[in-house]
């Protein structure tokens, strides 16, 4: 698998003091759009990926327990806002924008976004898109959607659901790239292997976090089990883990 350039933003503190969160065995109902491996995907009836196992270790520190809860990428903020789930967890970008009607916690993790495109098509540009000889794709409501728009222009990019819809539209040839985050690109690539392949990256600099409804009181412990795993390696093994060298 090619490297991918991912932040792990790790604390410089040797060493943190006994946490103080402990949020009493409570289940917490995590709404997700669990169709964007590595992140978070549905293996035998069970939600696995990389964003499951921080929020296990999270949970582990501040004693909780994740009830992961699979819901449909649009409308996703606002069923958290109605208080059908207790946080979202699902690759989720911080933007100032989402800022004004939910809450973030610290970020885990800084992805690149760039393009997935069939290995015949390697060598591509932007260019290329923005001329409309070659289409783009993306998921509908992301900021890679958001990102793609401002660099092709709306005419030129084709909106999916969900990204997995988007990839086999890729795969068939009706569109000839996916702008996606570089960590759930190169599993992509290394699912369909000398099929498909990133071609282009180092499109933008994206920080994630976990979602919480604007002002509730667990985030400031999700926060503390965070650094928490930050400080003691357990976040950079889980990377190592779904982004093996």
């Amino acid at each position: 698998m090619k490297k991918i350039f991912i932040g792990l933003l790790l604390s410089v503190t040797l060493a943190l003091p006994a946490l103080a969160a402990d949020l009493g065995g409570r289940v917490l109902s995590i709404g997700s759009d669990t169709t964007y491996p590595p992140h978070e995907f549905i293996e035998d009836g069970v939600v696995k990926g990389f964003d499951v196992d921080v929020v296990a270790a999270i949970c582990e520190r501040i004693n909780c327990q994740p009830n992961w809860v699979t819901t449909a990428w649009d409308g996703i903020f606002a069923a958290l806002a109605d208080g059908q789930f207790d946080m979202v967890v699902s690759g989720v970008t911080i933007t100032d924008e989402r800022d004004k009607i939910v809450d973030f916690s610290d970020p885990y993790i800084i992805v690149q976004q760039g393009i997935l495109m069939r290995v015949e098509d390697k060598g591509a540009s932007i260019d290329d898109f923005k001329s409309g000889s070659k289409r783009l794709a993306s998921q509908n409501g992301t900021t890679n959607a958001q990102l793609g728009e401002e660099l092709v222009g709306r005419a030129n990019i084709q909106l999916f659901d969900a990204f997995n819809n988007a990839v086999v539209a890729l795969q068939n040839g009706d569109v000839d790239g996916v702008i996606i985050d570089s960590t759930s690109a190169a599993a992509y690539e290394q699912e369909y292997a000398g099929e498909l392949t990133v071609g282009i990256t180092g499109l933008s600099s994206d920080p994630l976090g976990l979602v919480f409804q604007e002002g509730a009181s667990i985030q400031d412990a999700f926060n503390e089990g965070l650094a928490a795993i930050k400080a003691d390696g357990t976040l950079n093994a889980l990377t190592i883990k779904w982004w093996p060298k």
